[in-house]
């Protein structure tokens, strides 16, 4: 399966965001018990971070993204991208 990255921003105020992280993180350990591989994280430098999941298509990948907490509250803008890794 290729991977993919949701390079996010933060758009809310510090409690808002960090009222959906909880199920944020549930949302990611429920990805890694599917079998995507998933990562997620913050820059330590600003507001945003990183979620790593492998997805079969781009769609899929999309379907995945709309059914993050962060994303249906509102707390996030992101890109999302299909990753081709040149070395393993």
């Amino acid at each position: 399966m290729p991977w993919f990255v949701k390079i996010e921003e933060g758009i809310v105020d510090r409690p808002t965001f960090d009222r959906y992280v909880p199920a944020h993180k549930a949302f990611v350990k429920e990805l890694i018990s599917k079998g995507h591989e998933a990562r997620t994280g913050y820059w330590s430098c600003f507001g945003g971070g990183m979620l790593l999941f492998k997805a079969s298509s781009m769609e899929e990948a999309k379907n995945i993204v709309a059914q993050d907490p962060l994303v249906q509250n509102g707390c996030v803008h992101y890109q999302l991208y299909e990753w081709k890794i040149v070395v393993e």
